[in-house]
């Protein structure tokens, strides 16, 4: 009766190595170039465009909403602005909406950077820009296709 339990035991973890799910795909690096512009009195809104691409060839042409709320107040515009993902298994994966927070000051010549975050995939922001404004906005940040 002996023999049988070994070959029970490993019976069992060849059924369960089996059956967990096995990663076959790795992390790829994506990038996304972008503009972006808007106003905030109390109420944060902004909008543009982007690309994004990534180390494996996927490129995807994107849309972009802030929206948020806070004590917040002025008009910017963010030009070649870039942003780096973390991750990323598919480029599909950057597509979502963002959890963001925010401080930002600045006048004629500003520039701007925040980390949003999307589960377990986060956004790294940065851009110059040009508007005046001045407060603290939180909300949400959102990458839809274009």
């Amino acid at each position: 009766m002996r023999p049988i339990l070994p070959v029970a035991v490993l019976a069992a973890l060849i059924a369960a190595a089996t059956s967990m799910p096995a990663r076959a795909d790795k992390e790829i690096e994506c990038h996304m170039t972008f503009s972006l512009s808007g106003w905030s009195a109390f109420y944060k809104t902004a909008s543009g465009s982007g690309t994004v691409s990534c180390s494996n060839g996927q490129m995807l042409d994107v849309t972009i909403e802030a929206k948020g709320g806070g004590l917040t107040f002025g008009k910017s515009e963010i030009r070649d602005g870039r942003g780096e993902f973390s991750a990323i298994y598919d480029i599909e994966n950057v597509l979502g909406t963002y959890a963001s927070a925010g401080a930002h000051a600045g006048a004629v010549n500003s520039s701007e950077a925040m980390v949003v975050t999307k589960g377990p995939v986060s956004l790294a922001l940065k851009g110059k820009g040009q508007g005046w404004d001045l407060g603290v906005a939180f909300g949400k940040f959102t990458i839809s296709r274009r």
